[in-house]
């Protein structure tokens, strides 16, 4: 258990630090990037997430309940509707504004533009944090099974590429209206600490709870995939 929180967590600590360097830019430009650069980004993460649910969460939600003696289609295809009709339910009644967009969705709400903005990321951090931290963990109770540590580092690195115009999309918008260089910096980077924060608590519950495992999988595979559909692709 204390292997499976440490590996969450270094993994996790990886997805927020590529969101911290890229609200760095803060201190280094002042416009956003390029509308065709970001699509390269975001394409490219969509692509290893897409294969990384499947490989890193489903199969392995299969996998684990197959083993406990359950039908392995329930969990995963059951945790996967509540992970999508979870992030559904957020969208519709959380103010937010995704990057690029004009309109901002879910309830009506008196805030700011950058306020909407940082929602928007933070919410879309959440399952992408569980499913680092769960893959890791994962990894880490087979030990010895090396591409599980390897569909984990590709989830990682996948959403951490991701990470990085996300944290600049929220700080440069913010110094451009007038903010600090380092609040801005500051309010970037912090969109992403629920990563480790859902991470590691992800791990923590499917820890003490055993054949909670395969739901969280799955369920971490539906909201991440419900990400890729909605900001990404």
């Amino acid at each position: 258990m204390h292997t499976a929180v440490l590996w969450a967590a270094a993994g996790t600590g990886f997805t927020f630090l590529m969101t911290t360097l890229g609200a760095g830019l803060v201190f280094f430009f002042r416009k956003q990037f390029s509308a065709g650069l970001q699509r390269v980004f975001l394409g490219f993460a969509a692509g290893v997430m897409i294969a990384a649910a499947v490989w890193s969460l489903l199969i392995p939600a299969i996998d684990q309940a197959e083993a406990a003696g359950l039908l392995g289609w329930v969990p995963a295809a059951g945790g996967f509707l509540l992970g999508v009709g979870f992030l559904i339910a957020m969208d519709s009644l959380l103010p937010h504004l995704h990057i690029g967009a004009k309109q901002p969705e879910g309830l009506s709400a008196p805030w700011k533009r950058t306020t909407l903005l940082f929602t928007a990321v933070t919410l879309h951090n959440i399952p992408e944090g569980m499913a680092v931290g769960l893959s890791f963990a994962l990894a880490a109770q087979h030990g010895g099974d090396a591409a599980l540590y390897t569909a984990a580092m590709a989830l990682a690195i996948g959403i951490g590429i991701q990470n990085f115009p996300e944290g600049a999309a929220i700080s440069l918008p913010l110094r451009q209206e007038g903010m600090g260089r380092f609040k801005a910096f500051l309010c970037g980077s912090l969109s992403g600490v629920v990563e480790p924060i859902f991470g590691v608590l992800a791990v923590l519950v499917a820890g003490g709870i055993s054949p909670v495992m395969p739901w969280l999988l799955a369920f971490a595979a539906g909201a991440m995939i419900y990400v890729v559909v909605e900001e990404l692709i």
